[in-house]
C-alpha cells in the first residue's frame, strides 16, 4: 500500500492540485493552492506516475463525496458512516489510510465542498477509463442508499455527478434497480442462514428469485440466452482481471471482487430454479 505513502511521508512531488490536491493537502495538514495545477487529460501513455496520479484521485474524491453525499438531507446518520467504513474494509486500507480517508469524508462534509469542481478533475484525472467512473458511481449510490430509501436531495447530487462523468440517466437507473436487488438478495440469504443456524424451515424462495434476476437486470420472462448473455456482460465489466489490465487501481480491483461474487451467486440461484 505504497501509493499514498510517499504522500504521507512528506514526498509532494506528484500531487496533481486542483480541488482534489487541496482536499488531500487538508486532510493531511498541508496547504496546496486548487489553482495550480493543469486538471487537463493526461497524456495517453499508461506510466508510473499515471497510476499514482489516477488512484489519489480515486481515493480522494471518493471519499469526500461520500461525506458530502451523506450532508446532503442535513444530518449524517449512522449507517452511513458505516456504507463509508465498509468501503474502506473492501479496500482494505491501513490505519494510515483510513484516517486519511475519514478526514476527507470530513472535508466533503463542509458547505464550501466544490463538488463540481472534484468530480470534473476526477474526470480529467481518469482520462476516460470509464470502468473507474463507473465503480465511483456504484460506491456513491450503494452508500446513498444506507438508509433504505434514497433521499430526494441526495439522489440530486448523484444525478449532478453522473452528468459531469458523461454517465446516462439510463445507466443510472439501471444501476439503481440493480444495487437495491443486491441489497435485497443479501439480507434473503443472510436471513436464510440464520434460518439454517436455528434448524427453521426455510423461507419461500420468490423474493431471492425476483432479486436475483434484477441483480442481472432482467426479469424472470428472460430466456435462458438471456440470462447467460447478461452474466457474461455484467462479470466482463466486473472482472477484475480485466479491469487491473485496464489499469485500474489494485484497491479498486478489491471492490470488483466483492462484486463478481454477488453477481455469481444471483446467477447461481437462478441456474437451480431453471436447471440451466
Amino acid at each position: 500500500m505504497m501509493w499514498l505513502g510517499k504522500v504521507v511521508g512528506g514526498t509532494f512531488g506528484f500531487i496533481m492540485g486542483g480541488p482534489l490536491g487541496a482536499l488531500l493537502g487538508a486532510a493531511l495538514g498541508h496547504q496546496f493552492d486548487r489553482n495550480t495545477a493543469d486538471i487537463g487529460l493526461l497524456e495517453a501513455d499508461f506510466t508510473a506516475d499515471t497510476r499514482q496520479r489516477i488512484r489519489m484521485a480515486f481515493f480522494t474524491a471518493t471519499f469526500s463525496t461520500l461525506g458530502h453525499i451523506a450532508k446532503a438531507d442535513g444530518r449524517v446518520t449512522e449507517a452511513e458512516i458505516q456504507a463509508a467504513r465498509n468501503v474502506m474494509d473492501r479496500m482494505a486500507l491501513s490505519e494510515g489510510l483510513r484516517l486519511t480517508a475519514i478526514r476527507l469524508y470530513n472535508e466533503g462534509k463542509r458547505p464550501d465542498f466544490p463538488l463540481d469542481a472534484t468530480v470534473e478533475q476526477f474526470y480529467a484525472e481518469c482520462s476516460r477509463r470509464y470502468s473507474l467512473y463507473r465503480m465511483f458511481v456504484e460506491i456513491q449510490l450503494e452508500a446513498a442508499l444506507a438508509d433504505g430509501a434514497l433521499h430526494s436531495a441526495k439522489e440530486r447530487l448523484l444525478l449532478r455527478l453522473c452528468d459531469r462523468l458523461h454517465f446516462s440517466r439510463f445507466e443510472y437507473r439501471t444501476m439503481k434497480a440493480r444495487l437495491e436487488a443486491e441489497r435485497r438478495f443479501a439480507r434473503y440469504h443472510r436471513s436464510r442462514q440464520q434460518r439454517w443456524e436455528r434448524r427453521e424451515a426455510p423461507a419461500a424462495d420468490e423474493l431471492s428469485l425476483a432479486d436475483a434476476y434484477a441483480v442481472l437486470d432482467l426479469t424472470s420472462a428472460a430466456s435462458s440466452s438471456d440470462i447467460k448473455r447478461a452474466y457474461r456482460r455484467l462479470m466482463s465489466q466486473h472482472h477484475p482481471d480485466k479491469l487491473a489490465a485496464n489499469g485500474v487501481p489494485e484497491e479498486m480491483v478489491r471492490l470488483a471482487t466483492e462484486k463478481t461474487q454477488q453477481i455469481r451467486k444471483a446467477y447461481d440461484a437462478i441456474s437451480k430454479a431453471r436447471n440451466l
